[in-house]
């Protein structure tokens, strides 16, 4: 992964959860003019600050080695992901998976960022803010009524 591609990694991460350069940085313990410098794809992070940053961003750091001609497996949001979890509607179902699963809103935001942009990406494109919620609910069904 290189600089820009991390920098945007960061950046949409931090946006989909609601979060601020200031917040992500002081729960990082780092300062946010690196953070920022890191989320415009500028500096040579060390391992340690990514971790920190991984954890402030309720998520964590995998480092993997991989030969040549390998690329990255992991799904970035899409800006309409981002956007629709901004949403009010979001929100709302955020909260009751929370209290569905007894996982703390972060979390269960975070696993569901990471669920439907992994779809998003399975599928190749971007989706629109119906499709979002169409997923969503999906993934409310399926959580409230698992299998026996």
């Amino acid at each position: 992964m290189d600089h820009v591609e991390l920098g945007r990694l960061l950046r949409s991460r931090r946006a989909a959860l609601g979060r601020t350069v200031a917040t992500v940085a002081a729960d990082a313990g780092l300062s946010m003019p690196y953070v920022a410098n890191l989320e415009n794809g500028r500096g040579n992070p060390t391992v340690s600050a990514l971790d920190r940053l991984a954890d402030a961003l309720g998520t964590r750091l995998t480092v993997t080695f991989s030969g040549p001609g390998t690329g990255h497996t992991g799904a970035v949001a899409p800006a309409s992901l981002t956007r629709f979890a901004q949403t009010r509607y979001f929100r709302r179902e955020v909260s009751r998976l929370e209290t569905l699963l007894g996982d703390d809103s972060q979390t269960v935001r975070t696993r569901l960022l990471d669920a439907l942009a992994a779809v998003a990406h399975a599928l190749g494109r971007d989706l629109h803010e119906h499709d979002w919620r169409r997923l969503l609910d999906a993934v409310i069904l399926v959580l409230a009524h698992p299998a026996d």
